[in-house]
Protein backbone atom coordinates (compact mmCIF):
# COMPACT_ATOMS: atom_id res chain seq x y z
CA UNK A 1 0.00 0.00 0.00
CA UNK A 2 1.36 3.33 -1.21
CA UNK A 3 0.45 7.23 -1.16
CA UNK A 4 -0.58 8.43 -4.00
CA UNK A 5 0.67 11.29 -5.77
CA UNK A 6 -1.68 14.06 -5.13
CA UNK A 7 -4.06 11.77 -3.87
CA UNK A 8 -4.81 11.08 0.15
CA UNK A 9 -6.72 7.92 -1.04
CA UNK A 10 -4.47 4.93 -0.24
CA UNK A 11 -3.14 2.96 -2.68
CA UNK A 12 -3.76 -0.85 -2.38
CA UNK A 13 -2.65 -3.46 -5.19
CA UNK A 14 -4.68 -6.62 -5.57
CA UNK A 15 -3.89 -9.89 -7.72
CA UNK A 16 -6.66 -11.96 -7.73
CA UNK A 17 -6.23 -15.81 -9.73
CA UNK A 18 -9.25 -16.85 -11.30
CA UNK A 19 -10.58 -19.80 -13.01
CA UNK A 20 -12.52 -17.85 -15.94
CA UNK A 21 -11.57 -15.67 -18.52
CA UNK A 22 -12.29 -11.95 -18.19
CA UNK A 23 -13.38 -11.47 -21.94
CA UNK A 24 -15.26 -15.08 -21.89
CA UNK A 25 -17.96 -14.52 -19.69
CA UNK A 26 -18.50 -11.42 -17.58
CA UNK A 27 -19.45 -12.99 -14.21
CA UNK A 28 -19.20 -11.50 -10.44
CA UNK A 29 -15.26 -10.97 -10.86
CA UNK A 30 -15.71 -8.27 -13.54
CA UNK A 31 -18.49 -7.04 -12.43
CA UNK A 32 -17.05 -6.26 -8.79
CA UNK A 33 -13.77 -5.28 -9.48
CA UNK A 34 -14.78 -2.96 -12.11
CA UNK A 35 -16.37 -0.77 -9.81
CA UNK A 36 -13.49 -0.64 -7.44
CA UNK A 37 -12.53 3.05 -6.05
CA UNK A 38 -9.73 4.71 -7.78
CA UNK A 39 -7.03 4.42 -5.28
CA UNK A 40 -7.11 0.36 -6.08
CA UNK A 41 -4.39 -1.02 -8.68
CA UNK A 42 -5.71 -4.68 -10.05
CA UNK A 43 -4.11 -7.66 -11.66
CA UNK A 44 -6.42 -10.00 -12.74
CA UNK A 45 -4.79 -13.60 -13.39
CA UNK A 46 -7.05 -15.91 -15.86
CA UNK A 47 -6.30 -19.34 -16.63
CA UNK A 48 -5.58 -20.41 -20.41
CA UNK A 49 -8.57 -22.12 -22.53
CA UNK A 50 -8.59 -24.07 -25.66
CA UNK A 51 -10.83 -22.35 -28.64
CA UNK A 52 -10.81 -19.18 -26.69
CA UNK A 53 -8.80 -15.42 -26.80
CA UNK A 54 -5.81 -15.51 -24.55
CA UNK A 55 -3.67 -12.87 -23.27
CA UNK A 56 -0.05 -13.25 -23.36
CA UNK A 57 0.73 -10.06 -23.03
CA UNK A 58 -1.24 -7.74 -20.25
CA UNK A 59 -4.11 -5.89 -21.25
CA UNK A 60 -6.57 -3.36 -19.64
CA UNK A 61 -9.80 -3.69 -18.95
CA UNK A 62 -10.80 -0.39 -17.22
CA UNK A 63 -8.35 -0.35 -14.38
CA UNK A 64 -7.71 -4.12 -14.68
CA UNK A 65 -4.93 -5.64 -15.95
CA UNK A 66 -5.63 -8.78 -17.41
CA UNK A 67 -2.77 -11.69 -18.03
CA UNK A 68 -3.32 -15.48 -18.93
CA UNK A 69 -1.08 -17.61 -16.56
CA UNK A 70 -1.49 -21.26 -17.62
CA UNK A 71 -1.78 -23.62 -14.94
CA UNK A 72 -3.34 -27.08 -13.02
CA UNK A 73 -6.55 -25.63 -14.72
CA UNK A 74 -5.17 -26.25 -18.03
CA UNK A 75 -6.04 -29.44 -19.74
CA UNK A 76 -8.65 -30.94 -22.06
CA UNK A 77 -11.66 -32.59 -20.87
CA UNK A 78 -12.26 -36.06 -20.24
CA UNK A 79 -8.10 -36.92 -20.96
CA UNK A 80 -6.27 -38.79 -18.22
CA UNK A 81 -5.79 -36.97 -15.12
CA UNK A 82 -1.93 -35.97 -15.41
CA UNK A 83 -1.84 -33.84 -12.58
CA UNK A 84 -2.65 -36.60 -9.96
CA UNK A 85 1.03 -37.23 -10.68
CA UNK A 86 3.03 -35.13 -8.59
CA UNK A 87 6.01 -34.90 -10.29
CA UNK A 88 3.93 -33.60 -13.12
CA UNK A 89 2.31 -31.43 -10.86
CA UNK A 90 5.27 -29.63 -9.16
CA UNK A 91 6.95 -29.20 -12.38
CA UNK A 92 3.47 -27.51 -13.82
CA UNK A 93 2.96 -25.54 -10.34
CA UNK A 94 6.81 -23.95 -10.38
CA UNK A 95 6.89 -22.81 -14.21
CA UNK A 96 3.27 -21.15 -13.30
CA UNK A 97 4.24 -19.52 -10.09
CA UNK A 98 7.41 -18.17 -12.18
CA UNK A 99 5.50 -16.99 -14.92
CA UNK A 100 2.94 -15.24 -11.94
CA UNK A 101 5.73 -13.95 -10.33
CA UNK A 102 7.33 -12.40 -13.51
CA UNK A 103 4.70 -10.64 -14.56
CA UNK A 104 4.04 -9.42 -10.67
CA UNK A 105 7.20 -7.96 -10.89
CA UNK A 106 7.26 -6.66 -14.45
CA UNK A 107 3.27 -4.98 -13.67
CA UNK A 108 4.70 -3.79 -10.34
CA UNK A 109 2.61 -6.00 -8.21
CA UNK A 110 5.37 -7.70 -6.50
CA UNK A 111 4.85 -5.96 -3.40
CA UNK A 112 4.83 -8.03 -0.32
CA UNK A 113 1.85 -5.07 1.08
CA UNK A 114 -0.49 -6.25 -1.28
CA UNK A 115 -3.67 -8.46 -1.28
CA UNK A 116 -4.13 -11.91 -2.73
CA UNK A 117 -7.39 -13.24 -4.12
CA UNK A 118 -8.56 -16.21 -5.28
CA UNK A 119 -11.24 -18.20 -7.09
CA UNK A 120 -9.34 -20.38 -8.66
CA UNK A 121 -8.97 -23.77 -6.23
CA UNK A 122 -6.03 -24.62 -8.82
CA UNK A 123 -3.83 -21.72 -7.14
CA UNK A 124 -4.33 -22.54 -4.05
CA UNK A 125 -1.60 -24.56 -3.10
CA UNK A 126 0.54 -21.58 -4.90
CA UNK A 127 -1.17 -18.82 -3.92
CA UNK A 128 -0.84 -19.67 -0.12
CA UNK A 129 2.88 -19.43 -0.01
CA UNK A 130 3.23 -16.20 -2.01
CA UNK A 131 4.17 -12.92 0.18
CA UNK A 132 1.48 -10.60 0.63
CA UNK A 133 -0.22 -8.50 3.92
CA UNK A 134 -3.59 -10.06 3.38
CA UNK A 135 -5.53 -13.05 1.75
CA UNK A 136 -9.04 -13.55 0.96
CA UNK A 137 -10.83 -16.70 -0.93
CA UNK A 138 -14.31 -15.79 -2.85
CA UNK A 139 -16.58 -18.93 -2.46
CA UNK A 140 -18.73 -17.37 -5.84
CA UNK A 141 -19.42 -21.07 -6.45
CA UNK A 142 -19.05 -24.95 -5.36
CA UNK A 143 -15.15 -24.78 -6.87
CA UNK A 144 -15.15 -28.61 -5.94
CA UNK A 145 -18.05 -29.47 -7.66
CA UNK A 146 -16.89 -28.86 -10.61
CA UNK A 147 -13.96 -31.38 -10.58
CA UNK A 148 -13.78 -35.15 -10.20
CA UNK A 149 -12.59 -34.64 -6.43
CA UNK A 150 -8.81 -35.44 -6.67
CA UNK A 151 -7.42 -35.52 -3.10
CA UNK A 152 -4.27 -32.91 -3.99
CA UNK A 153 -7.09 -30.15 -5.44
CA UNK A 154 -9.41 -30.32 -2.05
CA UNK A 155 -6.38 -29.60 -0.39
CA UNK A 156 -5.08 -27.05 -2.20
CA UNK A 157 -8.22 -25.18 -2.25
CA UNK A 158 -7.85 -25.91 1.83
CA UNK A 159 -4.26 -24.68 1.84
CA UNK A 160 -5.33 -21.34 0.90
CA UNK A 161 -8.73 -21.10 3.02
CA UNK A 162 -6.88 -21.84 6.17
CA UNK A 163 -4.66 -18.68 5.87
CA UNK A 164 -7.12 -16.58 4.19
CA UNK A 165 -7.99 -13.37 6.61
CA UNK A 166 -11.16 -12.86 4.46
CA UNK A 167 -14.01 -15.15 3.21
CA UNK A 168 -16.30 -14.09 1.08
CA UNK A 169 -19.41 -15.86 0.25
CA UNK A 170 -22.55 -16.43 -1.46
CA UNK A 171 -24.55 -18.68 0.24
CA UNK A 172 -24.72 -20.44 3.99
CA UNK A 173 -24.14 -23.26 2.65
CA UNK A 174 -20.87 -22.30 0.71
CA UNK A 175 -19.04 -21.45 3.87
CA UNK A 176 -20.90 -24.55 5.68
CA UNK A 177 -18.76 -27.00 3.49
CA UNK A 178 -15.34 -24.56 3.75
CA UNK A 179 -15.61 -25.19 7.60
CA UNK A 180 -13.75 -21.62 8.40
CA UNK A 181 -11.86 -21.06 11.75
CA UNK A 182 -13.99 -19.33 14.34
CA UNK A 183 -11.37 -16.20 14.28
CA UNK A 184 -11.78 -15.70 10.07
CA UNK A 185 -13.62 -13.02 8.90
CA UNK A 186 -16.32 -14.47 7.14
CA UNK A 187 -18.81 -12.03 5.16
CA UNK A 188 -21.85 -13.38 3.00
CA UNK A 189 -21.52 -11.22 -0.49
CA UNK A 190 -24.27 -12.58 -3.00
CA UNK A 191 -24.51 -11.95 -6.79
CA UNK A 192 -25.96 -8.43 -8.01
CA UNK A 193 -27.34 -6.79 -10.93
CA UNK A 194 -26.62 -3.71 -13.07
CA UNK A 195 -29.60 -2.15 -11.82
CA UNK A 196 -30.13 0.64 -14.56
CA UNK A 197 -29.55 -1.84 -17.27
CA UNK A 198 -32.04 -4.07 -16.44
CA UNK A 199 -34.37 -0.85 -15.25
CA UNK A 200 -34.31 1.34 -17.47
CA UNK A 201 -37.09 0.90 -20.23
CA UNK A 202 -36.54 -0.37 -23.36
CA UNK A 203 -38.57 1.32 -26.59
CA UNK A 204 -37.74 -1.89 -29.45
CA UNK A 205 -39.46 -5.43 -29.16
CA UNK A 206 -37.09 -8.19 -30.48
CA UNK A 207 -38.52 -9.24 -33.44
CA UNK A 208 -38.81 -12.73 -32.21
CA UNK A 209 -41.04 -12.06 -29.49
CA UNK A 210 -43.11 -9.91 -31.66
CA UNK A 211 -45.69 -12.63 -33.21
CA UNK A 212 -45.66 -14.88 -30.46
CA UNK A 213 -49.22 -15.68 -28.36
CA UNK A 214 -48.91 -13.94 -25.29
CA UNK A 215 -48.59 -14.45 -22.32
CA UNK A 216 -44.70 -14.97 -22.82
CA UNK A 217 -43.04 -17.23 -19.72
CA UNK A 218 -39.36 -16.23 -20.49
CA UNK A 219 -36.51 -17.64 -18.91
CA UNK A 220 -32.71 -15.79 -19.66
CA UNK A 221 -29.53 -17.90 -19.07
CA UNK A 222 -27.21 -20.87 -19.66
CA UNK A 223 -29.39 -23.63 -20.88
CA UNK A 224 -26.63 -25.94 -19.10
CA UNK A 225 -28.52 -25.79 -15.82
CA UNK A 226 -32.25 -26.50 -17.01
CA UNK A 227 -34.70 -28.38 -15.39
CA UNK A 228 -35.86 -29.18 -19.28
CA UNK A 229 -38.73 -31.88 -17.91
CA UNK A 230 -39.95 -29.59 -15.88
CA UNK A 231 -39.90 -26.53 -18.57
CA UNK A 232 -41.61 -29.18 -20.96
CA UNK A 233 -44.14 -30.02 -18.09
CA UNK A 234 -44.89 -26.38 -17.75
CA UNK A 235 -45.59 -26.07 -21.97
CA UNK A 236 -47.78 -29.03 -21.89
CA UNK A 237 -49.82 -27.93 -18.98
CA UNK A 238 -50.40 -24.69 -21.10
CA UNK A 239 -50.11 -24.47 -24.66
CA UNK A 240 -52.04 -21.42 -25.22
CA UNK A 241 -49.17 -20.19 -23.70
CA UNK A 242 -45.54 -18.97 -25.18
CA UNK A 243 -42.38 -20.87 -23.55
CA UNK A 244 -39.26 -18.26 -24.91
CA UNK A 245 -35.97 -19.38 -23.58
CA UNK A 246 -32.98 -16.99 -24.24
CA UNK A 247 -29.28 -18.16 -23.72
CA UNK A 248 -26.67 -20.67 -24.84
CA UNK A 249 -26.13 -24.20 -24.01
CA UNK A 250 -22.17 -24.77 -23.35
CA UNK A 251 -22.65 -28.63 -23.75
CA UNK A 252 -22.26 -29.38 -27.59
CA UNK A 253 -25.14 -32.05 -26.91
CA UNK A 254 -27.21 -30.44 -24.80
CA UNK A 255 -30.18 -29.47 -27.60
CA UNK A 256 -29.69 -33.37 -29.10
CA UNK A 257 -30.31 -34.64 -25.79
CA UNK A 258 -33.47 -32.44 -25.43
CA UNK A 259 -34.93 -32.42 -28.60
CA UNK A 260 -38.48 -33.38 -27.06
CA UNK A 261 -38.27 -29.80 -25.27
CA UNK A 262 -38.14 -28.13 -28.89
CA UNK A 263 -40.46 -30.39 -30.69
CA UNK A 264 -43.35 -28.87 -28.06
CA UNK A 265 -44.73 -26.03 -30.61
CA UNK A 266 -45.15 -23.64 -28.02
CA UNK A 267 -41.35 -23.40 -26.87
CA UNK A 268 -38.78 -21.37 -28.46
CA UNK A 269 -35.17 -21.39 -28.00
CA UNK A 270 -33.75 -18.65 -29.16
CA UNK A 271 -29.88 -18.67 -28.08
CA UNK A 272 -27.27 -16.35 -27.08
CA UNK A 273 -28.58 -12.73 -27.13
CA UNK A 274 -26.24 -9.61 -26.42
CA UNK A 275 -25.40 -8.67 -23.21
CA UNK A 276 -26.33 -5.17 -23.94
CA UNK A 277 -30.01 -6.42 -25.62
CA UNK A 278 -30.75 -8.53 -22.82
CA UNK A 279 -33.17 -6.04 -21.15
CA UNK A 280 -35.17 -5.47 -24.30
CA UNK A 281 -35.89 -9.51 -23.83
CA UNK A 282 -36.74 -9.36 -19.94
CA UNK A 283 -38.56 -6.81 -19.82
CA UNK A 284 -41.14 -8.39 -22.36
CA UNK A 285 -41.41 -11.53 -20.59
CA UNK A 286 -45.08 -11.63 -18.94
CA UNK A 287 -43.65 -13.71 -16.09
CA UNK A 288 -39.68 -14.62 -15.71
CA UNK A 289 -39.04 -18.33 -15.08
CA UNK A 290 -36.22 -20.06 -13.06
CA UNK A 291 -36.56 -23.91 -13.63
CA UNK A 292 -33.56 -25.08 -12.74
CA UNK A 293 -31.63 -28.00 -11.58
CA UNK A 294 -32.27 -28.92 -7.80
CA UNK A 295 -28.48 -30.39 -7.86
CA UNK A 296 -26.14 -29.91 -4.87
CA UNK A 297 -23.92 -27.78 -7.24
CA UNK A 298 -27.13 -25.62 -7.80
CA UNK A 299 -28.26 -25.84 -3.87
CA UNK A 300 -24.85 -23.62 -3.46
CA UNK A 301 -25.22 -20.97 -6.11
CA UNK A 302 -26.69 -17.47 -5.94
CA UNK A 303 -28.56 -16.27 -9.34
CA UNK A 304 -27.58 -12.66 -10.99
CA UNK A 305 -31.20 -13.83 -13.33
CA UNK A 306 -33.08 -13.25 -10.04
CA UNK A 307 -31.62 -10.12 -9.59
CA UNK A 308 -31.98 -9.05 -13.53
CA UNK A 309 -35.22 -10.00 -13.24
CA UNK A 310 -36.51 -8.33 -10.42
CA UNK A 311 -35.03 -5.18 -11.61
CA UNK A 312 -36.41 -5.25 -14.91
CA UNK A 313 -39.65 -5.38 -12.41
CA UNK A 314 -41.51 -8.60 -14.31
CA UNK A 315 -43.18 -11.04 -12.35
CA UNK A 316 -40.77 -13.60 -11.07
CA UNK A 317 -41.74 -17.94 -10.87
CA UNK A 318 -38.95 -20.03 -9.42
CA UNK A 319 -38.30 -23.37 -8.37
CA UNK A 320 -36.85 -23.60 -4.55
CA UNK A 321 -33.72 -24.92 -5.47
CA UNK A 322 -31.19 -22.57 -3.62
CA UNK A 323 -30.97 -20.10 -0.45
CA UNK A 324 -31.32 -17.05 -2.50
CA UNK A 325 -34.47 -17.46 -4.20
CA UNK A 326 -35.81 -18.62 -0.70
CA UNK A 327 -34.95 -15.33 0.53
CA UNK A 328 -36.58 -13.39 -2.18
CA UNK A 329 -40.15 -15.19 -1.50
CA UNK A 330 -41.09 -11.47 -0.31
CA UNK A 331 -40.84 -10.66 -4.28
CA UNK A 332 -41.30 -13.74 -6.21
CA UNK A 333 -43.19 -16.89 -6.09
CA UNK A 334 -41.47 -19.96 -4.91
CA UNK A 335 -42.41 -23.49 -5.42
CA UNK A 336 -41.63 -26.24 -3.38
CA UNK A 337 -42.42 -28.77 -6.13
CA UNK A 338 -42.43 -29.25 -9.71
CA UNK A 339 -46.11 -29.86 -9.61
CA UNK A 340 -46.61 -26.66 -7.57
CA UNK A 341 -44.34 -24.51 -10.25
CA UNK A 342 -46.75 -25.63 -13.38
CA UNK A 343 -49.78 -24.61 -11.04
CA UNK A 344 -48.72 -21.43 -10.08
CA UNK A 345 -48.23 -19.65 -13.44
CA UNK A 346 -51.83 -17.85 -13.39
CA UNK A 347 -51.12 -16.55 -9.57
CA UNK A 348 -47.24 -15.31 -10.57
CA UNK A 349 -48.38 -13.74 -13.66
CA UNK A 350 -51.05 -11.50 -11.95
CA UNK A 351 -47.78 -10.58 -9.25
CA UNK A 352 -48.23 -6.88 -9.36
CA UNK A 353 -45.30 -6.26 -6.74
CA UNK A 354 -43.33 -4.41 -9.26
CA UNK A 355 -41.87 -1.74 -7.05
CA UNK A 356 -40.66 -3.78 -4.31
CA UNK A 357 -39.15 -6.03 -7.00
CA UNK A 358 -36.96 -3.32 -8.32
CA UNK A 359 -36.27 -2.37 -4.36
CA UNK A 360 -34.89 -5.70 -3.90
CA UNK A 361 -32.98 -5.52 -7.13
CA UNK A 362 -31.38 -2.29 -6.43
CA UNK A 363 -30.57 -3.22 -2.80
CA UNK A 364 -28.43 -5.81 -4.63
CA UNK A 365 -26.76 -3.66 -6.84
CA UNK A 366 -23.06 -4.37 -8.22
CA UNK A 367 -22.12 -0.84 -7.11
CA UNK A 368 -23.38 -1.98 -3.84
CA UNK A 369 -21.61 -5.08 -3.17
CA UNK A 370 -18.56 -3.82 -4.97
CA UNK A 371 -18.38 -1.01 -2.45
CA UNK A 372 -18.98 -3.89 0.66
CA UNK A 373 -16.28 -5.77 -0.99
CA UNK A 374 -13.77 -3.17 -1.32
CA UNK A 375 -14.55 -1.86 2.45
CA UNK A 376 -14.25 -5.13 3.90
CA UNK A 377 -10.59 -5.77 2.42
CA UNK A 378 -9.53 -2.23 3.43
CA UNK A 379 -10.64 -2.51 6.89
CA UNK A 380 -9.21 -5.82 6.95
CA UNK A 381 -5.60 -4.41 6.33
CA UNK A 382 -5.83 -1.73 8.34
CA UNK A 383 -6.34 -4.73 11.04
CA UNK A 384 -3.31 -6.99 9.79
CA UNK A 385 -0.94 -3.34 9.97
CA UNK A 386 -1.59 -2.77 13.30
Amino acid sequence: MRRGGNDSAERIDLVWFSEIQWDFLSTRKQRLLARFPEAWRILFIEPFAVGRRSHWLPVKRGRVTVVTVPFLKTIPPGKPQLFDNALIRWLVTQAGRTLAAFWGRALGFASADRIIGLSNIYWGEAAASMPCRLRFYDANDDHLGFTPGQPWLRESMQRFVEKADVIFSVSDLLLDKLRPRPEQRCVELGNGVEFEHFATPRVDIPPELGGLPRPILGYAGAMDWLDADLVASLARAWPEYSVVLVGPAYARDWAERHSALFGLPNVHWVGKVAYDELPAWVQRFDLALMPLERSALKRASNPNKLYEYAAAGVPILAIDYCDAVRKASGVAHVAATPEEFVRLVPEALDDGRRAERQAFARAHSWDTLAAAMASELRDAMQRRRT
